[in-house]
């Protein structure tokens, strides 16, 4: 069943007589609800990232050291040990050399934005759950990534669309909106188990949903219920206006991370020109699901209708490494990853922050 909210049917009551052969039969409508969440599918790869984890805090037997930029403890120097992290001083007052060991600092904040305009309706890769991929089969799905100054590929293609010239029909995928709540929803978990504080922001034209101050129990409660009623809506994201909306909520220091599409049309008109604001007062980590779609087509060969396809995935391909080029040059971090590898790939880029002091 397709998350959101559900309005319960009326409910019909039939009382039969005491002879069984005359009954009574009524409708009453019910002002109830049901609210179903977003599956949290990436949920499996937690146990591996907390591990993951508890080695960078040193908490866990590894051959890799903790590291950060907290103070953790000092022990004897052992060869393949940083000569920075030699303590002189301690080292001065006993016989043997010692080092400082460190670990991820902890009590940071991450706010994880989640796009919720037009390109987060396309649909890639295949539907993890029944019926999920084939519900809503509307223009939002099949049809989000066309048109305007932001479409997917010269000739119609785009994720969840009939694949090539050829009028094969691929199966349906599930959308990036869905993609990236799993996405997130395996970050907040595991930052929330680091010991940040995770807030989180969706927004297209305006704010759609906010979550703040949630503790670490009810943390994931919060967000599906927040992440549950949204659908993409068919409007071009106003970048500027979220840019605001982060640095009004934000005042210090954070982990900024855009769960969006790398639609080079879209963020060259819309996130570029004011992402210096934003990248200037946070640390912003982009993160996008790539559609496998896409470079099936690039080895398309055999028939000029393939080759064109082909042609067009090839660019499309590399308007991607091109916008990713840029976001880098701003100082952004970028993780572009096939779907069902968003959410894993994410987590491996927040601990890789973590390691190296940055958060």
């Amino acid at each position: 069943m397709r998350r959101g909210d559900r309005e319960a049917a009326a409910v019909t009551v039939r009382s039969l007589g005491p002879l069984g052969i005359a009954a009574r039969q009524g409708s009453h409508r019910v002002p109830w609800s049901v609210r179903v969440l977003p599956p949290f599918l990436s949920r499996k790869h937690l146990p591996a990232k907390l591990t993951r984890l508890r080695e960078l805090e040193g908490a866990h037997p590894s051959m890799v050291r903790g590291q950060g930029t907290e103070f953790d403890s000092l022990r004897e120097y052992v060869p393949g040990d940083d000569v920075r992290s030699i303590d002189w001083r301690a080292t001065a007052r006993r016989s043997d050399v010692v080092v400082r060991t460190w670990r991820p600092e902890r009590d940071r904040r991450v706010l994880i934005v989640l796009d919720t305009g037009r390109t987060s309706a396309g649909r890639v890769g295949t539907a993890p759950v029944p019926l999920a991929g084939r519900e809503d089969r509307s223009s939002a799905g099949r049809g989000a990534g066309l048109g305007g100054p932001s479409g997917v590929l010269p000739g119609g293609l785009s994720g969840g669309l009939p694949g090539g010239r050829g009028g094969a029909e691929t199966a349906p995928g599930w959308p990036r909106l869905d993609w990236s709540m799993d996405a997130a929803l395996l970050l907040a978990a595991l930052a929330a188990r680091a010991g940040d504080r995770v807030d989180f922001m969706a927004h297209d034209r305006s704010v759609r949903a906010w979550v703040s101050g949630a503790g670490r129990t009810e943390l994931l409660s919060s967000l599906v219920n927040a992440m549950a009623p949204i659908e993409a809506e068919l409007v071009e994201a106003d970048a500027a206006d979220m840019v605001a909306a982060v640095l009004a909520r934000a005042r210090r220091r954070c982990l900024v991370v855009l769960l969006t599409d790398l639609n080079a049309a879209s963020l060259e008109e819309g996130l570029l020109p004011v992402l210096p604001q934003l990248s200037s007062r946070h640390l912003v980590l982009l993160a996008a699901a790539s559609d496998p779609q896409v470079a099936a087509m690039a080895a398309g060969r055999g028939t000029p209708e393939l080759v064109y396809d082909a042609a067009a995935a090839e660019r499309q391909g590399a308007d991607r490494r091109r916008i990713t080029a840029r976001l880098r040059r701003q100082g952004v971090e970028v993780v572009d990853a096939a779907p069902e590898q968003l959410a894993p790939a994410l987590a491996d880029a927040y601990l890789a922050l973590k390691a190296a002091g940055r958060l």
